[in-house]
């Protein structure tokens, strides 16, 4: 009674080992371990059936042999899968482990050898090349909650105290069972997580890469920043010494860490391609270049047609009308190749610059048709908030008129200032200001501030939707660390202004990350990468800005992460050398 109740309570103890364990491998190694130590067999393997009906080695342990393979010995299994239907169709009842799987039910051989019933030659071919002897059999089907078998339990040759080959017994085999229905359980939701683990990364990895897709100015930038990130993160954990003493991740943060920087950019899926990819400051869909050039083209025309009206009516000199025309001509050419230079962009565009274009603008030309006609409702609705003027009438050369300010369609979530995620966002007055002295006198690069604050509206919408879905307990930090890599040491960033102190280490890392892959990418095509020593220098003035950690930037140079990254990433030519001791000291 007494070892009965023993081996009670120890199905209790391990029904209650196998609830809490959640890595599959260690699941299947503790079922086969304690079903061989409760029988006393000598060797065992698990199967696990697969959606094609087939059942793969999982583990085997043979004792005599010293074998193990599978599960966490890192030994890969040898024996190949176990068929459960035949090519023809038919169920493989040759097969003991997939007769078991086929109809449930528990198979006790006293002796393989002497079977008929089942195909053991693949088994007699392993006993003569390890010189073993395979007698009792013990094969229990893993059924889960519904019923279905999902695996297969099988033991081989049960041992007396004696060291001899038994049968397994009538006694033990309902223990086993009931070993088998508790692991069945566990095991099957072990997978479910695992196959639910597995989804979501599948659904991550698909939605960076779509955001990569959506324009080839970000290529690849979603997949090498959560590589970045944890080489730097594992950097942090690995410290002996220093800030970051203290610093390690379980597996369920590096999980969320992995999580978080996959999805570091997913807002971008409501940037407007035209905003991202704007490369020239008149550019919307199209370079409205085209469209001023036409102005100028009309505005030459004009000046030829009244040089020309002068001359049939005599009035002035012929040669001196003839030089006054053509320096108009130069002139207008002029203005024009200068408004094309403007639209490029640059590094800064000085006040003489600006005052030049607000002067062409002044310039006018002639308007005879009407601007409404064939446009799109939104469009006439703007055009409509300032009367037609009668035709023909003067326009400016440029303009910024009421119909180039395109209004907010919704509230952005940032311009509440009790809005719940804490977002700190200054929000332009219009949607888009489309005008075009006002574009064109940009002072730096291509994009107005409306445009600066839709791209920049990507982190805002990254947290919206990533606090939107329903993550467990141990993953509630994704919309923080995927959120907070355009934050700065100094309060100055985005989207709520905290300081190095309110942030979190793997936002910080994420942050580092980010920065050093948009220095360096070379799928950029509005710049050429940026070699090592220039992208280590610029970040060197981010940090002494106040944007970025100064003990992270540290670590990612004593601990020679950027010298991996940029052996696996950069391109030859962009690896050379530099002094680190400079950024050190």
């Amino acid at each position: 009674m007494s070892s009965d109740l023993a081996l009670f309570r120890r199905l209790i103890d391990i029904g209650i080992a196998l609830s809490v364990e959640k890595d599959t491998n260690k699941l299947m190694e503790i079922i086969l371990l304690e079903a061989k130590d409760i029988s006393n067999a000598d060797g065992g393997t698990l199967y696990i059936r697969t959606k094609d009906d087939t059942l793969e080695f999982e583990i085997m342990h043979t004792d005599s042999l010293d074998v193990v393979q599978g599960g966490t010995s890192g030994v890969e299994i040898t024996i190949p899968a176990v068929q459960m239907y035949l090519e023809d169709g038919s169920p493989n009842n040759q097969q003991i482990v997939a007769s078991a799987a086929l109809s449930g039910d528990t198979l006790n051989l006293r002796d393989a050898y002497d079977s008929t019933e089942f195909d053991f030659s693949g088994t007699k071919r392993f006993d003569e090349g390890n010189n073993y002897r395979t007698r009792s059999v013990l094969t229990v089907p893993l059924k889960d909650s519904q019923g279905d078998v999902i695996g297969v339990l099988q033991l081989l040759n049960a041992m007396a105290t004696d060291g001899q080959v038994i049968d397994f017994s009538k006694q033990i085999q309902p223990l086993i069972e009931a070993l088998a229905s508790q692991a069945a359980v566990a095991l099957d939701n072990a997978l479910l997580i695992e196959s639910q683990e597995n989804l979501l990364d599948a659904f991550i990895t698909l939605m960076a890469r779509a955001v990569d897709a959506k324009s080839p100015h970000t290529g690849g930038h979603c997949e090498r920043v959560p590589e970045l990130t944890k080489m730097l993160s594992q950097a942090a954990c690995e410290t002996a010494s220093g800030p970051f003493t203290d610093f390690n991740l379980t597996d369920a943060q590096w999980y969320e860490l992995h999580i978080g920087a996959w999805l570091h950019d997913c807002g971008k899926v409501t940037t407007p391609d035209y905003v991202v990819d704007k490369a020239t400051k008149l550019e919307t869909i199209t370079d409205r270049i085209h469209e001023v050039r036409m102005r100028f083209e009309v505005l030459k025309l004009e000046r030829t047609v009244a040089y020309q009206a002068k001359l049939i009516a005599g009035v002035g000199e012929p040669e001196f009308l003839k030089t006054e025309l053509e320096k108009a001509l130069a002139q207008i050419d002029d203005d024009y190749y200068f408004i094309t230079e403007c639209n490029l962009g640059g590094e800064s565009m000085a006040d003489d610059l600006v005052a030049r274009v607000k002067k062409i603008a002044g310039t006018t030309w002639t308007r005879t048709l009407s601007d409404r006609p064939g446009v799109s409702f939104e469009e006439l609705k703007r055009k409509k908030k300032q009367p037609e003027p009668l035709l023909p009438c003067q326009e400016p050369l440029l303009a910024d008129r009421p119909d180039h300010m395109i209004e907010h369609n919704a509230v952005a979530h940032s311009a509440d200032p009790d809005n719940i995620y804490g977002f700190k966002v200054e929000v332009p007055e219009y949607k888009y200001n489309l005008g075009e002295v006002y574009n064109l006198c940009i002072s730096r690069g291509t994009l107005t501030n409306e445009e600066r604050f839709k791209i920049n509206d990507h982190i805002v919408q990254t947290i919206v939707m990533l606090d939107s879905l329903p993550f467990p307990k141990h993953l509630e930090r994704v919309p923080e660390i995927a959120g907070g890599h355009h934050e700065k040491m100094d309060g100055t960033g985005y989207p709520k202004r905290l300081t190095g102190d309110e942030m979190s280490i793997p936002a910080k890392v994420m942050a580092i990350a980010d920065v050093f892959e948009a220095l360096t990418a070379a799928d950029r095509p509005y710049k050429k990468p940026k070699k090592l020593s220039e992208s280590i220098n610029i970040m060197s003035f981010m940090v002494k800005d106040q944007h970025l950690d100064p003990e992270l930037f540290r670590l990612f140079l004593e601990s020679g992460v950027y010298r991996d990254y940029a052996q696996k990433y950069l391109l030859p030519a962009q690896i050379d050398e530099f002094d680190i001791a400079s950024y050190l000291s």
